[in-house]
Formats: C-alpha cells, structure tokens, sequence
C-alpha cells in the first residue's frame, strides 16, 4: 500500500537523513532529487524552528518599492467608474492635476485590469506606409465634415456639422441641425468664420453640401461660394481615402463614445446646449496625446509671428438682403418650372404656386426658397432681365 507523503514529511525525512544516518548534503540531495541549496536551508529552517519550520512558507516579497498607494488606487478606479472612456493616459492626467502621486500608465492599466474595468487586448499594429501630417500652425486648415447620431424623443435623428483645427485639434464648429442642407450647413460654418475667424483653407469630403464640381452638370454650391468669397481655398479629399481626414474621424470617434453614446436628447436646443458644453471642456480640459497631452485651446492660442492674421468673413449671402438689382423674382408653374431670361429651370412641382427668388450671376443663376438654396445653375441665356418681380395669381 503507497502512501503519499506531504511536503513536510519529505523534508523531515532529508534532514534526518543528513543528521542521523550520516548522508552527505550531496548525497540527500541526490536521493531526495532537490538541489544542495535546499538541504541546507531545509536543515537552517529545522534548527531554528522545529518541525513547523519546514512547513511552505509564502512567496510573496515583504516590500514592494514600486506598488502603487492604495488611496491612489482607489482614486483610479473612482474616476474610472465616473469617466468610462477614460483610458490611463486620462486618467495619469486628472491625478497630476489632483496633486496626487501618479504612477505610470502601465501601471494604471493594471490596475484596471485588476478590478476588471478594462480588457486587455493585444495593441493595433500601425501600418508601415501610414504617416501622420499635420500643418504647421492654427488656422492653417480646418477638416469640416457631417456626423449623424444625435437621438430625440420624438424618434428623430439629427445631423451635426463638425470642424476641427489641422494644427491644435481645437473644435471649431459643432452644430446641430435636423436636416444637413445648405442653409443650416453654411449657417454654422458662418457662426465659426465670425468666432474664429476666416482659415487659409477648409478640406472636407465630396458631400452635395459641400461641393457640386462632380455633378452631371459641375455647380458651385453655397458652401464652395462661401470659400471663395472669403478666399479660403477648399480642399477635397480624394474617393475611398478616410485617413485623408483622419482627425476629424477621430474627434466623431471621441464624441460617439463620450457624448452621443445611448442619450436620446427632449429637443434639439437641449442637445446643442449640451453639446456646446461637452465641446469647451473637449477644448479646454482634456489632454490630447498627439499634442504632447496639452489641450487644444492650448495649442490653438499660440500664434506665429508670420501667421496670417484672421480676416473677417463676407457673409452676404446668408442675409435676406434680395432688393439688389441682381435679384429677380418668379412664380413656380403647376409643372414646378420658372423662366429667367427665356432659360427655363425646374425647381420641383411640390413649389407649385410659391414665390422663389434668383439671384441673377455673370455665368450661374442661383434659385432660393426662403432661406433654402434649391440650386445653382449655368447661365445660358444672357439676354436682359425684363422682368424684375413675380406676377401672383
């Protein structure tokens, strides 16, 4: 019958082989297939305390220099339970500010993984060809584009113009609108020319609201005449290249996560308000790891002397100012069609009986509804405006 010994009996038994049946330390050490060191601690241990010194003892070191403070501890996993998307680099950031002890990032994100409020996950690997750029000061290039998402509570979602500095990441534009047409769209981007002032140049998508050059029939939408009109160059990005404007991507990233992420909103004004309120602290409180974990408005203040100073913005065309002798008037057809100069144009049957004013160019006529650009075309008639105003019926 085999019976298995613990690891104290085995131990005993070493040592007793050594003390009284005469084995060398080299000898037991062969029997018992433990190095020499063992022994002689094993006979150390014996002679110090007994039979209850050869016990296991615990592995663990009696100091540990570089274990983090457990009220830092605490503190991390606090801010990290208020803050879910706040990565350890954030979270280095706020204990710096706090004044506390801040350990390394790395040991944040144990910490984390400790308590189970991040998963560990292998990093992205970085392609080869990718290489990041970056203009070489503000107001040298905002990237502008339009971001769905934001939920009301009658089951409407709206849409939200975004712009952001090349140079400082600063937000410059964040508006919120039901529908991206032209007039909400050129609003907003009139507010940040009147804030901020007037950039070299603008980059957006191919988008209708943004450009008309790749329609059937090329157009300068309001949008493209708003940039030339102030002299800011507008920069499209090529098809199928979203690492083109690859920091504007990454602030929707950061305001799914952070903002929009399961809110429904009871109106559009509250979401704007809240919006805005979300973007100051995005501008001013938050640490951007590309910039050197500066914040935004930061970097965005810091002009260089040869900068070009902001310009203030023409925008005449977003007034109701329409008693220019370049404004004609005209009554829509039952077949939604009006005539300028014997050229007739299609504005759509459902403006069947309405009013719509034309904005008479040298080479384009400009059709709007109210406050609504319907649509830019070429002007191929350029005979004289006879009639100024619409006959209503």
């Amino acid at each position: 019958m085999l019976v298995e010994l613990s690891k104290v009996e085995q131990r005993y038994d070493a040592v007793l082989a050594v003390i009284r049946d005469g084995l060398t330390i080299s000898e037991a050490a062969l029997t018992y297939g433990v190095s020499r060191q063992s022994i002689y601690r094993w006979m150390q241990r014996y002679e110090q305390g007994g039979l209850g010194a050869l016990a296991e003892r615990s592995h663990r070191p009696r100091s540990c220099p570089h274990q983090m403070d457990a009220k830092v501890e605490d503190r991390i996993i606090t801010l990290r339970r208020i803050h879910p998307s706040w990565g350890p680099i954030r979270l280095q950031y706020h204990l710096e500010r706090e004044g506390l002890e801040v350990p390394s990032h790395m040991a944040i994100y144990r910490a984390l993984v400790r308590h189970h409020l991040i998963e560990p996950k292998a990093a992205r690997k970085k392609l080869k060809t990718y290489k990041r750029w970056e203009r070489g000061r503000p107001m040298e290039l905002w990237q502008m584009d339009i971001v769905g998402g934001v939920l009301l509570e009658d089951a409407s979602e709206c849409k939200v113009l975004t712009g952001v500095d090349d140079h400082s990441r600063f937000c410059v534009c964040a508006g919120i609108m039901v529908r991206a047409t032209a007039r909400p769209v050129c609003g907003f981007l009139a507010q940040a020319l009147l804030r901020h002032g007037v950039p070299e140049e603008i980059l957006t998508d191919n988008g209708k609201v943004f450009t008309g050059r790749f329609s059937v029939r090329p157009v300068e939408v309001l949008f493209d005449k708003i940039c030339r009109e102030n002299g800011i160059t507008h920069r499209l990005t090529a098809p199928a290249s979203p690492t083109t404007t690859g920091k504007i991507e990454r602030f929707h990233r950061t305001l799914r996560t952070e903002f929009l992420g399961g809110q429904v909103f009871s109106s559009l004004g509250v979401a704007q308000k809240e919006l805005d309120a979300w973007v100051l602290d995005y501008n001013t409180k938050r640490p951007h790891q590309s910039l050197g974990r500066t914040t935004p408005a930061e970097r965005f203040s810091v002009r260089t002397d040869d900068a070009i100073p902001a310009l203030e913005p023409d925008l005449r065309l977003l007034t109701d100012e329409r008693s220019g002798e370049d404004w004609v008037s005209r009554h829509v057809t039952v077949n939604g069609v009006i005539s300028v100069s014997n050229q007739a144009m299609s504005v759509g049957k459902h403006r069947a009986g309405t009013v719509v004013d034309v904005h008479v160019l040298e080479n384009f006529l400009e059709i709007w509804d109210g406050p609504e650009l319907v649509k830019s075309v070429l002007r191929t008639s350029k005979g004289v405006v006879r009639k100024k105003r619409a006959e209503m019926h």
